[in-house]
This record gives structure tokens, sequence and C-alpha cells, in this order.
């Protein structure tokens, strides 16, 4: 988790619904092919969470990309790409997601 607190105020690169989070990059990145600048994670379900735990044994770090990209349908390579601000947001925006109050 970064460590900026998020928990009682939404940022405003971030926007949160029941299904997903969308969070704006603080750089443009290619992802897929294509230069975008906001990525979606999707609400994550038990499978998820339970796939990315058994394909990585107990790396955390490693477990967070494989949820990441499953969530996001980018590849965990190009997740590595990221700028470490944006990886940190995904991060922030994922704990407001797996929370049912969504803070």
């Amino acid at each position: 988790m970064p460590d900026t607190d998020y928990s009682t105020k939404k940022p405003a690169w971030l926007s949160i619904s029941t299904d997903q989070v969308i969070v704006t990059l603080s750089h443009p990145s290619e992802l897929n092919g294509v230069t975008v600048d906001k990525l979606a994670l999707r609400s994550p379900t038990v499978r998820d969470v339970r796939e990315a735990n058994r394909e990585v044994g107990g790396d955390d770090e490693q477990r967070e990309l494989v949820l990441f990209a499953a969530l996001s349908g980018v590849p965990v390579v190009e997740l590595e790409g990221l700028k470490m601000v944006d990886f940190n947001r995904l991060q922030a925006g994922y704990f407001r997601l797996d929370n049912e109050d969504g803070l």
C-alpha cells in the first residue's frame, strides 16, 4: 500500500463504482499496444484472488501484479513498466475497490 493515506478522502485521479475503479495515470503509458492515460480495475472475485495466490505461492508482490493483470486485462510485464506513482495509484484504487464502502 502506498505511504499516502487515502482512507478518508477520494483523490481527484480516482473514480470508484461498485464494479470498478478507474485510475488516471500521472503519465500516459503504452499498455496492450495503446497509449492510455487511465486504467480500470474491475472488482475482484474470490476466484481471481485464489488463482493469483495459487499461481505465485508466497510472493506478495508478484501476487499483486498477477491479480492486477487479471483485473485490468494488462499483462504483468506491462504493469511492471508503469511509473511507481501510477502503480501506487492502482494499489490505492484496489484497496478502495476491495472495501464495501469504497473508503
